[in-house]
């Protein structure tokens, strides 16, 4: 009982300082045009693991689910998660999965949620989606949004199997959310899915590439657009454009 109240604990300070952590990056997002058409829609956002520290920076348009494993160590990141705003259910693929899974969809067909899934799986190999996000999009009527990122500035933990890249407070840091996807959860729908993830990582990395001038040359449509989609327009920080 001691040690699992002190999880619990660690994890709210870690959250407590994420928060903090993750408020001075300076955010530049694109979100794809085509899924201003599909707000109603319930979303699960599909990226790669070692790759999600700048996504926890946008403000995501409504509660999102996530899924966390059942090790102790997932206590730990869903205590720091639920602080970050996010709403927990438990499972992996290793263990528990079906059950976590299960309770993700459900989460997503009582409506006014999205979800986010790391789709490489706990342990990898990195960059190779599992077909779970596919399952769950196609259980709850909902779409599959690709979502990349890239940093400027940051450690990058390069003999982690996922080569998590943690920016540095105060970093220029790219979102993209890449065209909505609805896919089978075939051979080929895990290959596309692979495919959109890996161009909205190297559009992100384009982004910040660019002189960022050209990040501040908008639209009031394209404006909208990106408040819709986090509300990233009221936040001095970040930079929005669609693609």
């Amino acid at each position: 009982m001691i040690a699992a109240s002190a999880r619990a604990l660690l994890g709210v300070v870690l959250g407590v300082v994420a928060r903090l952590w993750l408020g001075t990056l300076r955010l530049e997002l694109e979100v794809h045009p085509s899924l201003a058409a599909l707000e109603d829609r319930p979303w699960v956002l599909a990226f790669l693991h070692g790759k999600q520290w700048p996504l926890l920076a946008w403000r995501r348009r409504r509660p999102t689910v996530v899924m966390v494993s059942l090790s102790k160590d997932g206590a730990i990141q869903s205590r720091a998660l639920a602080v970050l705003g996010f709403r927990v259910v438990r499972g992996s693929s290793s263990r528990g999965g079906a059950r976590g899974l299960a309770a993700l969809v459900r989460e997503l067909k009582r409506g006014g949620r999205d979800a986010a899934f790391a789709v490489d799986g706990p342990r990898g190999p990195y960059g190779v989606p599992k077909p779970g996000v596919l399952v769950a999009a196609r259980a709850a009527g909902a779409i599959v949004v690709p979502m990349g990122s890239a940093v400027r500035g940051a450690k990058i933990f390069a003999r982690a199997w996922d080569r998590f890249a943690l920016a540095w407070p105060f970093a220029r840091v790219s979102v993209v959310l890449g065209a909505p996807l609805e896919l089978g959860t075939d051979e080929a729908g895990v290959g596309k899915l692979a495919t959109s993830i890996a161009a909205a990582n190297d559009a992100a990395e384009a982004m910040l590439a660019r002189p960022r001038a050209d990040m501040v040359r908008f639209s009031t449509s394209s404006a909208r657009l990106s408040r819709s989609h986090g509300d990233v327009g009221s936040d001095p920080r970040a930079r929005s454009r669609s693609v």
